[in-house]
């Protein structure tokens, strides 16, 4: 059996993937502030486990707690193989530097960059320990390639988690422990984050217009459509190459 842990199940893409992985036959745990009854009634009629916790991606210390029972319960001997996906991120808050609160500049880095920083430590260890194969996917952004007006605080964690994920494939691969760490670009898919985006002036976000026209011409992929790639991606197996950053496009 194989276990795969999502952040932000409860909706997005983390409940479209969640979805489709309990098709496919995968148990999951889901992490979010909220559950989603959908997806414990599809692990129901399937005869699988989702196991739902509720966890603050922006309280460090409730990440540490909810992810030392999460890795217990993965590393028990149950399963044969375990997948992170560190889904959940947050794009607020959108305006140029210098008028950030501080207090939402903090919980910014801790979702997108302490947290996933945080479990994949913990679940390195415990697969180190174990022996059991324990493959990481950390979803990035294409802007953390480059700097987006409005955007500082979103594309600096981005590309930090970039390369925290390419080093922990790098440790892993020199440590010959099987274990493994990627990169998942989604790119622009019509979700609530979208939304937020859209919602920013011009004078926070210049490419506000842009994200409109996107929307108005439904140009923005279905969390569904970029799911079912995710998950052809991790079905890749020994197939899989540490490091890489595979992306929707990919499927184009």
């Amino acid at each position: 059996m194989e276990l795969a842990i999502v952040t932000g199940a409860s909706r997005g893409l983390g409940a479209a993937l969640t979805k489709r992985l309990l098709l496919q036959g995968t148990n999951v745990i889901g992490i979010s502030r909220q559950d989603n009854q959908e997806l414990q009634e599809i692990a129901k009629q399937n005869q699988l486990q989702y196991q739902y916790y509720k966890c603050d991606l922006a309280d460090i210390k409730d990440v540490e707690k909810v992810f030392e029972q999460v890795a217990n319960k993965a590393f028990n001997g149950t399963f044969e193989k375990v997948y992170l996906i560190n889904n959940a991120g947050v794009v607020s808050p959108i305006d140029t530097a210098g008028n950030y609160d501080t207090a939402t500049l903090s919980n910014h880095i801790q979702v997108n960059q302490l947290a996933p920083m945080t479990t994949t430590n913990l679940l390195i260890a415990e697969a180190e320990k174990s022996s059991l194969p324990l493959v990481v996917v950390n979803v990035t952004s294409g802007a953390a390639n480059r700097s987006v007006y409005g955007w500082s605080a979103y594309s600096s964690t981005k590309a930090a988690l970039n390369r925290f994920t390419q080093t922990v494939a790098l440790e892993q691969s020199a440590k010959e422990t099987g274990n493994k760490a990627i990169l998942y670009d989604p790119g622009k898919m019509d979700t609530d984050m979208q939304g937020t985006i859209r919602s920013s002036s011009e004078e926070q976000f210049q490419d506000v217009e842009q994200f409109k026209q996107l929307k108005q011409a439904n140009q923005l992929r279905g969390a569904e459509i970029v799911a079912d790639h995710l998950v052809s991606v991790i079905n890749l197996g020994v197939r899989l190459e540490n490091g890489k950053m595979y992306s929707i496009k990919d499927a184009d």
